[in-house]
């Protein structure tokens, strides 16, 4: 590339950086490197284009942890989790975490489970299990095992469905109503059958943060296993909720309290209030892992047995969770969990009082955020809303359609997190109203516009 006329390195390392004037590597691989402060300074602007977390109302991942946990991440980094021999510590803590989590989650007696990359790697690892146990009753019963199904309502992640088709599953969706966005035992009911390998169970869902009828569920297939001879689990898919039921809803049953909850996921980087990426997998009982899915392997320097889909990954979030079970304990994760609920519930008394929104489902037990649609669609929807608000404010706010067979119905939704203080709900109401006020004039956004939004759901 042809330097540009008196100018050379030493000037832009004296006064300037050198991507001040030369096009930014992005296509090639480099043949030189750069200063540590220019290539600095390159990822640094690059990330200011970035949105901000702290107007992020998408996602359900953790933006903020304290500065003592930070330290311990940042001081760990460098630790490879699976070497066990190298780092037995780093193993310990995962096994008083997944203690604890059992313990949290009503473990009848000793247990086993695993830290993942995420709730997405628990899930797989907890439906393979259910597929492996559920092979192995077959073949007990001298019955085939070809025709696995797995059962579901559309209020699942898209996880689900990545399982079923990896791993040769049928999946049966339950599909939703308008009105209905969570499933219970009589929708479940007529898609049992002897190859049944599990039913899903939603705690805390990302379309609405409700919960599916765990209990009812529960009842439907301790009937079944009587009347029936089927012994059909429930895997608990407590991504988001797992962390925000044992403090706000202590008395709710959803847990291994349910003779038929044999497994439970849950994120870590979730509610859990750690960076990503970090989830768990606990079963109710060691004898609910299936032994098909542990490996046993010592070329670390010591024979470990391992049931994870990947192989190295880095301790720091690991310790970040422990840091944060010992920090808050139960107590501290109830006054976050409890803090976030009231927030909520102001955001939702705000928006119900400006007339122009409807909210969904406030009344039923909920992770904290706000699920609401319009009253009016006459000249706008809740796609304009969320876009006209990111480019008046910059608030990253999802506006989507609910899975089939509720896919007319369209919402939006504001997670309230650690770091949403009231004066930030206050000014969240005030910045929607003004968009809505700036739509009454001009109407809905141009069809290039809309296309801008941010329609993910944030999972």
């Amino acid at each position: 590339m042809a330097k540009t006329p008196g100018r050379d390195q030493s000037e832009a390392a004296l006064y300037g950086n050198r991507f001040l004037t030369e096009e930014v590597p992005s296509t090639v691989f480099p043949a030189i490197g750069a200063s540590p402060t220019d290539t600095l300074r390159l990822v640094g602007e690059d990330m200011a284009l970035e949105g901000d977390p702290m107007r992020n109302l998408a996602t359900f991942v953790t933006t903020w942890m304290e500065p003592e946990a930070q330290r311990i991440i940042a001081e760990n980094l460098h630790r490879n989790f699976i070497d066990h021999a190298e780092y037995p510590i780093s193993a310990e803590i995962e096994r008083r975490c997944v203690r604890m989590l059992a313990d949290l989650f009503h473990a009848p007696g000793e247990t086993t489970g695993c830290r993942t990359q995420g709730s997405s790697e628990a899930i797989m690892l907890g439906a393979l299990s259910l597929k492996w146990k559920w092979k192995g009753r077959q073949k007990a019963a001298g019955k085939p095992v070809d025709n696995p199904n797995l059962v579901f309502g559309g209020d699942v992640h898209v996880v689900w469905d990545k399982f079923c088709r990896y791993f040769d599953v049928e999946p049966r969706v339950i599909p939703l109503a308008p009105g209905k966005y969570t499933i219970g035992p009589d929708d479940v009911a007529p898609y049992l059958d002897e190859n049944t390998i599990g039913v899903a169970a939603v705690l805390g869902t990302t379309f609405t943060g409700h919960m599916d009828d765990v209990v009812g569920i529960n009842r439907l297939l301790l009937d079944v296993k009587r009347e029936r001879g089927l012994d059909i689990p429930i895997h608990v898919d407590g991504a988001s909720g797992g962390f925000v039921w044992p403090f706000l809803y202590p008395d709710t049953e959803w847990d291994f309290r349910l003779e038929q909850v044999r497994s439970i996921n849950v994120s870590g980087h979730k509610y859990g209030l750690v960076y990503p990426g970090i989830g768990w997998l606990v079963f109710r009982e060691e004898a609910d892992l299936a032994q098909d899915l542990v490996f046993y392997e010592n070329y670390l320097g010591k024979t470990d047995a391992t049931f994870t889909l990947n192989f190295s990954t880095g301790a720091a979030m690991v310790l970040a969770q422990y840091y944060n079970f010992v920090r808050l304990g139960r107590e501290g994760y109830t006054y976050v969990m409890t803090q976030m609920k009231d927030n909520a519930r102001v955001l939702a008394d705000n928006l119900r009082a400006t007339g122009r929104f409807e909210v969904i489902g406030e009344d039923a037990e909920q992770l904290p955020l706000v699920a609401f649609r319009l009253l009016d669609h006459s000249s706008y929807d809740e796609s304009d809303i969320a876009w006209q608000l990111s480019a008046e404010r910059g608030w990253m706010l999802p506006a989507y359609t609910l899975p089939p067979n509720a896919q007319d119905v369209k919402i939006l939704r504001a997670l309230v997190k650690e770091t949403m203080g009231r004066g930030l709900v206050d000014r969240l109401t005030e910045d929607i109203v003004e968009a809505c006020k700036t739509l009454d004039l001009k109407g809905g956004a141009h069809p290039k516009e809309r296309a801008q939004v941010k329609s993910g759901t944030g999972y």
